[in-house]
């Protein structure tokens, strides 16, 4: 089944001291451009959600797509937007700060997406989910529209409600987020 990337990238960078994470060079290249060099191969389409230094975004050469709802409203907005710009019946999330994603997260989603009939597959290491790596089904953006209108923004809350399948994945490593400096700094050489 065709399915569509979406990097997130549309965060304001809190942790980063308010400087854009997708950006920050990280063993010699953006961050967001290791995300979207493990990710691209993987899929049939690539968007990224950005909502500052669209310029910067779009010399990656995929489109580049802020959020509908204003404010900096989360990774919901960002999917949100995601699914109304996607033109495949499933679409895979992402973070532009996990530059080590799995090189079999879409094909692992999808799998267990199809065998569990879910709206939506979450990845997992031990006990904890990763829900911005998520394999959604474009069906779900109604409900998702609903949900952010009704002023909600908590990703857990909302998937809450679907059809949901949780994919164990070995490697925490490949989900970590690089949030701060330090992390980056640890993580450069």
């Amino acid at each position: 089944m065709k399915t569509t990337g979406l990097i997130l990238a549309g965060g304001l960078g809190r942790r980063m001291g308010g400087r854009d994470k997708g950006l920050q060079p990280f063993r010699g290249k953006p961050m967001a451009a290791w995300a979207i060099e493990r990710l691209a191969p993987q899929v049939d389409a690539l968007l990224i959600n950005a909502n500052q230094n669209l310029e910067a975004y779009a010399a990656f050469g995929y489109p580049v797509i802020p959020d509908r709802i204003a404010g900096f409203a989360g990774p919901l907005a960002g999917l949100h937007t995601g699914l109304l710009a996607c033109e495949t019946p499933l679409l895979v999330t992402a973070p532009c700060d996990s530059p080590f994603l799995p090189e079999d997260l879409v094909g692992k989603l999808r799998a267990a997406l199809e065998a569990a009939g879910a709206d939506l597959a979450v990845a997992k290491t031990g006990t904890q989910p990763h829900p911005v790596f998520s394999l959604v089904r474009r069906e779900v953006l109604d409900g998702l529209t609903s949900f952010l209108g009704a002023g909600g923004r908590k990703v857990d809350a909302w998937y809450a409600a679907l059809k949901t399948v949780e994919v164990p994945f070995a490697d925490e490593r490949a989900f970590a987020n690089i949030n701060t400096l330090e992390e980056l700094n640890e993580l450069e050489p």
